[in-house]
């Protein structure tokens, strides 16, 4: 007990005051000097030069616009010659910041609302009406089990569906891709961005771009990388992807435009930066699901009133534009506030040195006595004196 009262009247009655003593020590002198050095280098190397601690920073605000162009030619037994242009294979024809650009395509055209079998699998062959349940459906049935048994072809039956006839059958993807001439229709991308805090805005069509020079530049990262204009192929590879071999089953690819801008510099000088990857995993151990397809419809009526349809399952790579980045210009507040952080480190030096010559060194209870002087209260001193 006596002694926590010493404790707390030591808390309570005593003051530290900081007192300066000179150590002329080779060792704790350079070791000082050189954390103080390396201090100031993080300071103005790191914070101020590298990470431009002096300036205000944005967030870039970004609209994106495409347009695809080319055209590919088929002949197939099924569709017969056609020509396929950019309302073909653009689906939808305008989506924000991205693009799809079908590549492959499974049809099945002329289809009308009645009963038909399904297509065989293990779950829809069938050797009487016992094996069929009629009402029945499921999320991979094309349509509705009306409880019939009836043939597929000459040598197996399936249980007859009411849905839309006759169904589909994507049971193989065409290879090589259906419109394997899309690796060379291009893009262009038109991207405009805006840093609200400094009311700075550009876009990639730079000023120096002409009319002219736009209809025949293509992107290139050596010898035109200003140019907006991509071709697919090119996209792809750079990737590190194949073309055709993606453009089988789909696949996600990202055009990424970063926008780093110094407007303590000129404006000519911020300039949007290209790079691409695919987005979505394809790995060769676990290929599950792979690429990427949907499927819609296109309506129709027939001379005698009749609904039709013919449904199309499309595969192709969609194109999804991200762009990122940020500007920085001088400001006087993160100027001050680096400026006193990298002041207030300096005192790390201090710490370290006191630490390591106070509990470290052969002469630290030497270093001790000259650090720490205890000195009494004057006043109790005064009173405790006598008269002579």
């Amino acid at each position: 007990m006596a002694g926590c009262c010493a404790a707390l009247g030591a808390f309570l009655f005593e003051y530290d005051t900081p007192r300066i003593v000179l150590i002329r020590s080779r060792k704790v002198g350079l070791m000082n000097r050189a954390v103080q050095l390396l201090i100031l280098a993080y300071v103005i190397g790191w914070v101020f030069v590298w990470e431009k601690g002096y300036q205000e920073v944005d967030s870039v605000v970004s609209s994106v616009t495409t347009k695809a162009k080319g055209v590919a030619v088929t002949n197939t037994s099924d569709l017969g010659y056609r020509i396929w242009d950019v309302a073909d294979y653009v689906i939808p024809a305008q989506e924000e910041n991205s693009l799809f650009i079908m590549t492959n395509v499974i049809v099945t055209m002329n289809q009308t609302q009645g009963v038909c079998p399904e297509i065989p699998d293990k779950t829809t062959t069938c050797e009487s009406d016992d094996n069929c349940t009629a009402g029945s459906t499921s999320t991979h049935s094309n349509g509705v089990s009306t409880g019939k048994c009836v043939p597929f072809n000459t040598s197996v039956k399936t249980c007859e569906v009411a849905a839309w006839c006759p169904v589909e059958d994507d049971g193989h993807v065409p290879k090589p891709a259906f419109l394997k001439a899309a690796e060379n229709f291009t893009l262009l991308v038109k991207n405009n961005i805006w840093y609200p805090k400094f009311n700075f805005s550009k876009r990639n069509i730079l000023p120096n771009i002409t009319t002219s020079y736009l209809k025949s530049c293509t992107y290139d990262a050596r010898t035109d990388p200003f140019c907006p204009i991509f071709r697919l192929g090119g996209i792809v590879a750079s990737a590190g992807q194949s073309f055709q071999d993606m453009a089988v089953e789909g696949g996600i690819m990202g055009i990424q435009i970063r926008w780093d801008c110094n407007l303590d510099r000129s404006a000519a000088l911020c300039l949007p930066r290209y790079s691409f990857r695919r987005l979505d995993n394809r790995d060769a151990d676990h290929n599950v699901s792979p690429g990427y397809n949907f499927r819609f419809a296109k309506y129709y009526s027939s001379p005698a009133g009749a609904e039709h349809r013919t449904l199309i399952k499309a595969y192709g790579i969609r194109f999804d534009i991200i762009v990122f980045g940020k500007a920085g210009k001088f400001d006087i507040i993160p100027t001050m506030i680096n400026v006193g952080s990298g002041l207030a480190l300096l005192g790390v030096a201090t710490v370290l040195c006191d630490v390591i010559v106070l509990y470290c060194m052969k002469k630290r209870f030497y270093y001790r006595e000259k650090k720490y002087k205890f000195v009494e209260d004057y006043e109790q001193g005064l009173s405790g004196e006598t008269d002579p």
